[in-house]
């Protein structure tokens, strides 16, 4: 069980656990408040909170919570109590613990409150998507983010219903490592997320979260967390999107922090697919058409090849994809080939030939050739 005992930290630790606890403030009212302070937030922590709290650079409403109390350590002791019934652990910037690429983003939250055991330092993909994706994608989103595990890359994924939590089981089928950001406390689980926990306890997974102990989601919550799925990944890979989907929060978010961001794309009259096109039509990701894409997205070549998805069937494939295999044979053929052979427009034959690869019947070869296996 992780230490999160009175002793355990330093008096500047405690001062921003205290301070985290109050709503409303963040990241960069923190960075305000230790140059406010000079002597760091433990100089804040050391004297009454009316002597300071006047002249602190605070927004009305913070200001108003930190008045109904008078020293900062009640609250940090309050908050080190609530972690200890949780089993939560605490890491801070700088701790092996917390993200290293994430701490490197701006408005990065000082600690993370987490479940599970933080592995060594790896390269990782956010694999997100839709809620509510078009009928038989789910599937296909487990088998796609198994085999990214399976190259050694970690999962990142925000544990909602769809598909980031089809990804989340992936990566676990492979034995790989995946994390979750949440957008509430660690103890406020939906209870869905709650019967996943245990999975991820299990098999080497953790739960992540910037909110305090008692905080629920709310729609203010779920954008904000999607900051640090992008942030703590290689890259971003948008698996299934309408123009609704959280999911492209997400891929804003990577953009900004200057991560590669893939979208897979999908049929033009597929609405559950219309964000994943819009984010390529408009230039803010480029076209994913197999998994050693994402591989070299986050700068991995796996040197051995991975084998496809267990029990894969022809009856399980769409028609598309059957279609777009009557067309390839033994020797490789380019996309434009494939396209002039199978009837099929443009995007429904990147998702065939996706389909395909995923489920083991066809090998992509550099320079977009296909080939059956």
């Amino acid at each position: 069980m992780v230490d999160v005992t009175a002793n355990s930290y330093t008096a500047e630790q405690r001062a921003l656990l205290a301070l985290w606890s109050v709503p409303g403030l963040g990241p960069r009212t923190l960075e305000r408040l230790r140059s406010f302070a000079r002597g760091g937030l433990a100089s804040l922590a050391a004297c009454p909170v009316r002597d300071w709290l006047a002249e602190a650079p605070l927004a009305p409403p913070v200001r108003r919570r930190l008045a109904e109390v008078s020293t900062l350590e009640p609250l940090a002791t309050r908050l080190l109590e609530r972690c200890a019934r949780a089993e939560m652990g605490l890491a801070f910037q700088g701790e092996p613990a917390y993200p290293a690429r994430l701490a490197e983003t701006d408005d990065a939250p000082p600690l993370l409150f987490y479940r599970g055991q933080v592995g060594p330092p790896r390269r990782r993909a956010a694999l997100v998507g839709s809620r509510h994706p078009d009928q038989g994608f789910l599937p296909f989103a487990r088998t796609f983010a198994r085999r990214v595990a399976e190259g050694g890359v970690g999962v990142v994924s925000g544990a909602a219903a769809g598909v980031d939590r089809a990804c989340h089981w992936g990566a676990m089928d492979a034995g790989g490592e995946t994390w979750a950001f949440l957008g509430s406390a660690l103890d406020e689980l939906d209870p869905a997320q709650a019967r996943l926990l245990p999975h991820f306890l299990a098999r080497g997974g953790v739960f992540f979260s910037e909110l305090p102990p008692g905080v629920r989601a709310s729609t203010t919550t779920f954008p904000r967390r999607n900051r640090l799925i992008s942030g703590a990944s290689d890259a971003v890979v948008v698996l299934r999107a309408g123009v609704g989907s959280g999911s492209l929060y997400t891929a804003e978010a990577g953009r900004a922090q200057g991560r590669a961001v893939l979208a897979l794309p999908g049929d033009v009259l597929n609405e559950a697919a219309a964000g994943c096109n819009a984010l390529l039509r408009d230039g803010h990701a480029r076209a994913c058409l197999s998994v050693e894409e994402v591989w070299r997205a986050v700068g991995i070549l796996p040197h051995r090849h991975v084998p496809p998805a267990e029990g894969s069937s022809w009856e399980e494939l769409s028609v598309e994809a059957r279609g777009a295999y009557q067309v390839l044979n033994r020797v490789p053929k380019s996309f434009d080939e494939v396209l002039a052979g199978s009837q099929l427009s443009p995007a429904a034959l990147t998702s065939a030939l996706v389909e395909l690869e995923l489920s083991g019947f066809v090998i992509q070869h550099p320079g977009r050739l296909f080939e059956r296996v």
